[in-house]
């Protein structure tokens, strides 16, 4: 049975930020709030969790994850940018938006596109969720909330838990926030190549 956290979209209540990042890091799955509907992630390095978000979304292997970071500091460790992508990434963040980067070394394998050795990075606007990431001092392992046969991401908590709470160890209710998703830019090449348009504008990518 999963717990159910209300959390002010605005001002996080600390404390129980701080039980959900307890959560996490102690190998919990999450349902949390970003500024382009709910998202489900757990710890980078934990592959049991990871496991269990396959098989809650019936992902396959090949899946991409994102790396929800709480600002660009987070990226280098994890993804590598020149100075005119890092420039359009700072003017465009936090944001609706997905990057798609160059993995570094310090990437553990599992988490890079098998292929291509990338990896998607997002900031998100969202308090709540800017909140868990500075209490958990790294990146979330995310992927959004669509259902197995759905075609757009849950936006409800309740239904939510409803439909998941025996699979999940915490959903955190912060409102509606969209079911919108992010607008996914390539960066592994010079020129940046728009991949999806979503919520946040392509207009400075085009």
């Amino acid at each position: 049975m999963s717990q159910f956290f209300q959390i002010h979209d605005e001002n996080p209540q600390a404390r129980l930020v701080r039980q959900a990042v307890d959560i996490i890091r102690k190998g919990g799955v999450i349902v949390y709030p970003t500024d382009s509907g709910y998202a489900i992630g757990c710890r980078i390095g934990d592959k049991q969790s990871m496991d269990k978000i396959r098989q809650i979304r019936q992902l396959d292997k090949a899946h991409n994850f994102t790396l929800v970071c709480r600002d660009l500091s987070d990226i280098s460790t994890y993804a590598q940018t020149d100075n005119s992508h890092y420039r359009l990434l700072k003017a465009h963040t936090p944001g609706a938006y997905t990057f798609i980067l160059k993995a570094t070394r310090e990437l553990p394998k599992r988490l890079m596109h098998p292929k291509r050795k990338t990896i998607g990075i997002r900031i998100p606007e969202n308090a709540i969720a800017q909140a868990l990431l500075e209490e958990l001092g790294e990146p979330l392992l995310s992927s959004t909330l669509i259902l197995p046969n759905d075609d757009m991401p849950m936006t409800d908590p309740y239904e939510i838990r409803h439909a998941l709470e025996h699979q999940l160890d915490l959903i955190i209710d912060g409102g509606f926030c969209g079911f919108e998703a992010t607008t996914v830019i390539d960066f592994e090449e010079d020129v940046p190549v728009v991949v999806r348009k979503g919520l946040g504008d392509v207009t400075p990518f085009e």
